[in-house]
């Protein structure tokens, strides 16, 4: 009997070009309400005056957190964590050391028991990536700002 694997949710593919907004070197979780807090700032600072801003920052805060948290968690350290402006959209980006290894979705797992954040992000993003090299792995979410 064969196992069955579930279709990769995160296909492979580059970024698209972006212009840095912020950057984090990560070591630890621990850093994490700290930079979630930074960015919601910065996040606020630079919406417009669409009263959906306020939703849509959170939905880019809450794709920073589970990418930058799964990469410290599963990622073999040395995480740098990025958020991108384009024209339309905040890009996400979580490079790790684990450069063989691609995002995973949870698969036949309790939904209690966590592991669905990357559905997430896809659900909300309007683009979703990875790619590697020998160094090191870039995981990529588009969110739009507007």
């Amino acid at each position: 009997m064969t196992e069955e694997r579930a279709p990769l949710q995160w296909p492979s593919a580059a970024p698209p070009e972006a212009e840095e907004a912020w950057r984090w070197d990560l070591s630890h979780v621990s850093q994490l309400p700290a930079v979630r807090a930074q960015l919601r700032r910065g996040l606020a600072a630079a919406s417009s005056v669409d009263p959906k801003g306020a939703e849509l920052d959170e939905a880019v805060v809450l794709a920073f957190d589970e990418m930058a948290s799964n990469a410290l968690r599963h990622g073999g350290g040395g995480v740098t964590a990025q958020v991108k402006r384009t024209d339309r959209a905040w890009l996400v980006e979580v490079c790790d050391q684990a450069s063989a290894q691609p995002p995973q979705p949870a698969v036949g797992r309790d939904p209690s028991l966590g592991g669905l954040g990357l559905y997430l992000i896809a659900e909300m993003a309007d683009a979703h990536g990875w790619h590697s090299d020998d160094a090191a792995k870039s995981v990529w979410a588009l969110l739009p700002r507007r």
